[in-house]
This record gives C-alpha cells, sequence and structure tokens, in this order.
C-alpha cells in the first residue's frame, strides 16, 4: 500500500499540476491512494471570487482554493480513475489564531465534500516564513517561540483538521540552523496532547528529503514524543507541487516510522482514519 496524503494541483496558487495529470502520474509510478490538499491561506489570500483583489504572480492570481470548481473537479477524478487509484479530496488549510472563523466556515460548508484535512501554521500575524518576514527583527528564540505559541493557540480554537503538518515547518526557514529541540519540547508536548486528546494525528512530510534537512520532518525527537504520548494517527507525504515531487519518499519514511516503533500509518475516508500495518507491501 503507497499512498501520499499531501498532494498540490493546479488549485493550489503555487503549481500548475493539473488534477488528471496528477492521477495518471500517480497510477504510473504505482501509488494506490493519494489526497489532493491544496491550499487555504486565510489572512494573506482573498478567495478566488475576490481574485482582482490578488498579487499575481507569474501569470496566477494568489488566491484560496476556487471551492465551486475544485470539489466537483476532484469527484470527477475520483469517478475517472477509481479502477486503478483511490482520490481522496482535501485541504491545506494555513490556520493563524485570527482566521479560525474563516477556517471553521470553510468546514462547515464544504466539509461532507471532504475525506481529510491538514492543518498547517504557514503564516503568524500574516507575516510568511519562506519570505523571512516573520524571523526579520527577532531572535531566534523569539521566533521559535513566537511560532509555537501560535500553533498552540489555533490548535486550542480549532477543530476543523485531520492531521497537524510539517509541525516543525519553522526550522525549514531558520536562517540560523536548527533550534534545539529542548527549548522548544514542553509547548510541543502540550501541542501533541491536546491534538491527541481531539482525536488528530499528525504527518510525516517527506518533503524533509528534497530540502536537505537534516532530519525528518516532524524531527525524530518530535515523531518519539508523539509516540510516548500515545499518538496513533500519522499519515505521509510528499508535499507535492510538480511531477518530480509526486510519491517521493513515502517508502523511506515508512521505514524511519517502523525503525521508531510505529506499528501501522493511516489514510482517511469521510474524515474517518483507516490504519495499514507499517509494513505491508
Amino acid at each position: 500500500m503507497l499512498a501520499d496524503y499531501h498532494v498540490h494541483s493546479e488549485f493550489s496558487d503555487d503549481s500548475w499540476y493539473a488534477v488528471d495529470d496528477v492521477c495518471r502520474d500517480a497510477i504510473r509510478l504505482n501509488l494506490n491512494e493519494i489526497c489532493f490538499t491544496d491550499h487555504v491561506d486565510y489572512g494573506v489570500k482573498p478567495d478566488a471570487d475576490h481574485a482582482s483583489l490578488a498579487r499575481v504572480v507569474d501569470g496566477k492570481a494568489i488566491v484560496n482554493v476556487d471551492y465551486p470548481r475544485y470539489f466537483p473537479t476532484l469527484a470527477a477524478a475520483r469517478e475517472r480513475y477509481a479502477a486503478d487509484l483511490a482520490v481522496k479530496r482535501g485541504l491545506e488549510l494555513g490556520v493563524q489564531s485570527h482566521t479560525i472563523a474563516e477556517n471553521r466556515a470553510v468546514i462547515d460548508r464544504w466539509g461532507t465534500e471532504m475525506d481529510f484535512a491538514i492543518l498547517s501554521i504557514h503564516q503568524v500575524g500574516d507575516a510568511e516564513f519562506w519570505t523571512g518576514d516573520f524571523q526579520r527583527r527577532r531572535t531566534q528564540q523569539e521566533y521559535n517561540d513566537a511560532y509555537y505559541a501560535e500553533m498552540l493557540k489555533v490548535v486550542e480554537g480549532f477543530s476543523g483538521y485531520s492531521v497537524l503538518g510539517h509541525l516543525d515547518l519553522i526550522k525549514r526557514y531558520d536562517p540560523e540552523g536548527i533550534y534545539p529541540f529542548e527549548r522548544s519540547r514542553d509547548v510541543i508536548a502540550e501541542i501533541l496532547t491536546r491534538v491527541i486528546a481531539d482525536g488528530k494525528g499528525i504527518e510525516v512530510n517527506t518533503s524533509s528529503f528534497r530540502y536537505q534537512l537534516p532530519d525528518l520532518q516532524p524531527s525524530t525527537e518530535i515523531l518519539k514524543l508523539y509516540r510516548d504520548l500515545g499518538g496513533r494517527i500519522i499519515t505521509i507525504g510528499s508535499d507535492s507541487h510538480e511531477p518530480g515531487h509526486l510519491g517521493s519518499y513515502i517508502t523511506l519514511a515508512k521505514r524511519h516510522l517502523a525503525a521508531l516503533g510505529y506499528t501501522a500509518y493511516c489514510t482517511f475516508d469521510a474524515w474517518e482514519p483507516v490504519f495499514h500495518p507499517i509494513d505491508e507491501q
């Protein structure tokens, strides 16, 4: 069983990868299941029906998923490729503490069309990590502390998700290098305790390999902590945006999880986790 549970398509503002092409490539790569998780980032992006207000980068408006087009497109793909590929419907919700209401409204409106949602912290106070705007004029401790404090606030106030995505994302954009886990351990434990209590899970994001990070994402220490706290729900996703990303390092991530003592990973169906033996072929 090979499943990629973090897949972006043409419906994400940072991808041109057509849904049909993703599905055909997934079949060619012998993937059994994929879940589309296109981007929603309230606070820094308008909805697609307000595209005239959006920035345009490389000819593409920087907007949230066009929901009325997205979900029918995925439903059609689900039917078209059913004989060879399970196609699941999801979103990657970039939630901030001040955009919880908007994200809750998305789930209230579109949740019945979905199987799965990733909760990610992509910005804090509308300041982006990848541009360095969030880190600027802060010490390494200050921006790491602020990042995890925001994550804790979000998981305490929002439960419309399935797994917490790339939990230590901030390290990907840390100009000072890897911040010691021990300095954030207590707040990460609080976050994971809330995630587990709410019946949610976390993701292993295999883009850590293509970004040449020195460890998994989330880190080995976080995966051990989640395991020790009783966490069981875990998905694996490539965070693909183009053909070369799709399905990458999924098997390797499973091996790492097995070495850490995990016996199962999850896919989702209509918001319910489905557990698969980690050594299942």
